[in-house]
């Protein structure tokens, strides 16, 4: 027993029930598919006859649509801001980033608002050209796509940028003296080595637009995750939404094995690029081009609808600052600290428990416990929603509780789909923990408590703060999840801007977006902060 507590089984058994919180979700949608009734067949006839088809083609167009257009954008608006210098640049290079804080629901409205038929942009064109001028279908995929590229290309810049700075021009110098064209160079030096990092972010924005529920609603664009809220809210039939859920289940899946493949297969080094950051100094059209590229994306994606959302809210009068939006408020924020300090806790003794000694065998199922853990935020929220719903209701059932449809239950589909957030800051805090630090103490025969409570959590207060920020933000713009499992009178924010936007009174929606990206500026601040100091020097 005493060998058992010195390896830290503990300790490592928390990180399995960690684990656990990830998994039970998943194995319980994947075992509804034994539990077919005639009510599901019935629906399930319906949907093959109807809309199924549509579904999946819908959410493959999006993927790639999204795919492509982000990773066209994230790519070449880093490679400017990194390789070239241009008027403007120092000023883009951050400001670029800022679209993160907007989330694609409040994007989608905004566009609509301003787009559709009676919106300014429609009216200004029918007073100059007539009422019979031809305008673009603004509500079909394109609009879809436009919207999600815009919200979601920062993942790809973010990412290539990083890659870029490392490489420097050395690799692209090197490819000119074999006699490359500088585009040639780009597309055959500069990008393979940056390949990992581009299709990171790819990752990243994929999953996101797996995730989406609010802008694809807005549009009426039908996707997986819109038919798992209407089977549940619609046909009033859980175990149809958690078979769809395992359908969008497949396609993160291949997206995953897609990326995991991809990085796999990169075996690039680079050597010291970063000590050689010389660029090339645009002039004439190439730098006006560069500064309207940059200058149009960013008045798209952050400037124009900050502005349009500020112009509504004023239009109301603040008639919406009531006791009603405080009360949204709260309870957005009480959502996301609990959320946020329960992702913390647990991300830290996982973190804790990787370090401990052990066997072998301990520390592989360690390893392998914490990459399970961490796999939730892949997973859509209405996937994790419908999962943990299925789960606590169960639940109810043998032991008599009333788990479902509480507090308990949101919480903690917020922990799955959050904790690989709360994890990356504070194990990246723990790998600059000196290790002669923890050997002294424990040469002093400091525990695994007394570890983690004297040295790791004092050591690690500016690693936990971000990682609480992080999330804490994260749950106050998570739609899915909170709309299918929030207690009855808990609407939040998000839930406000969504119940406005499906009535069409865009106005209605103006403050509580605004406060959503008001708060969401303050990640993006400290990821701008970081890659600041990343690479400075």
């Amino acid at each position: 027993m005493n060998r058992l507590f010195s390896e830290g089984w503990l300790w490592r058994a928390l990180a399995f029930m960690a684990a656990g919180i990830v998994i039970f979700p998943l194995l319980i949608i994947l075992l509804q598919w034994g539990t077919i009734g005639t009510g599901e067949q019935d629906i399930w006839q319906h949907l093959f006859d109807t809309k199924l088809d549509r579904l999946a083609l819908n959410t493959l167009f999006l993927i790639l649509g999204v795919g492509t257009g982000v990773t066209l954008l994230g790519v070449t608006l880093a490679w400017l801001t990194t390789i070239c210098e241009f008027p403007g640049k120092r000023f883009f290079e951050w400001s670029l980033m800022l679209p993160l804080a907007i989330p694609g629901y409040v994007m989608a409205f905004v566009f609509l608002g301003l787009m559709n038929y009676s919106g300014p942009v429609q009216t200004f064109f029918r007073q100059q050209f007539g009422p019979d001028v031809w305008f673009p279908d603004v509500q079909g995929a394109g609009g879809v796509i436009l919207i999600l590229t815009l919200v979601l290309y920062p993942y790809v810049y973010m990412l290539a940028r990083s890659a870029f700075l490392n490489q420097g021009r050395k690799l692209m110098d090197a490819g000119r003296l074999l006699g490359l064209s500088r585009g040639q160079a780009f597309f055959r030096v500069a990008i393979p080595v940056a390949r990992p990092a581009i299709v990171a972010g790819l990752a990243l924005a994929l999953m996101e637009t797996l995730a989406d529920f609010g802008a694809v609603s807005v549009f009426n664009y039908d996707t997986f995750t819109t038919a798992i809220y209407n089977a549940w809210y619609g046909l009033f039939n859980l175990t149809v939404a958690a078979q769809l859920a395992s359908l969008l289940l497949l396609f993160v899946g291949v997206t995953l094995v897609l990326e995991r493949q991809s990085r796999d297969r990169a075996r690039y080094t680079q050597d010291g690029g970063a000590q050689t950051r010389s660029s090339y100094r645009l002039s004439g059209s190439q730098a006006i081009a560069a500064t309207c590229l940059c200058s149009i994306v960013l008045t798209l994606a952050f400037l124009l609808p900050s502005a349009q959302l500020l112009s509504w809210m004023l239009e109301t009068g603040f008639s919406e600052l009531d006791n009603r939006y405080f009360g949204f408020l709260g309870h957005t924020l009480g959502l996301g600290a609990i959320a946020g300090v329960a992702a913390v806790s647990i991300a830290l003794i996982l973190a804790f428990v990787k370090r401990l000694p052990g066997s072998m065998l301990a520390r592989r199922w360690t390893a392998l416990s914490i990459r399970l853990a961490t796999l939730g935020y892949a997973l859509p929220g209405s996937v994790l929603a419908v999962g943990i719903m299925l789960g606590f209701t169960l639940i109810d059932r043998s032991l008599g509780t009333l788990l479902t449809g509480s507090v308990i239950a949101l919480i903690a589909a917020y922990c799955c789909r959050f904790l690989a957030v709360a994890w990356a800051p504070v194990d990246s805090g723990l790998e600059q923990v000196r290790p002669s630090v923890i050997d002294a103490a424990r040469s002093l025969g400091a525990g695994p408590g007394r570890l983690l409570r004297q040295i790791y959590i004092p050591l690690l207060k500016p690693g936990l703060i971000t990682a609480f920020t992080i999330v804490f933000v994260d749950v106050m713009k998570e739609m899915p999840a909170t709309l299918i499992m929030r207690p009855f009178g808990w609407d939040t924010l998000a839930v406000r801007i969504y119940t406005m936007t499906a009535e069409g009174q865009w106005e209605r929606a103006a403050l509580p977006a605004l406060t959503l990206i008001a708060v969401g500026l303050v990640p993006v601040w400290l990821l701008i902060r970081s890659a600041r100091g990343h690479h400075t020097g």
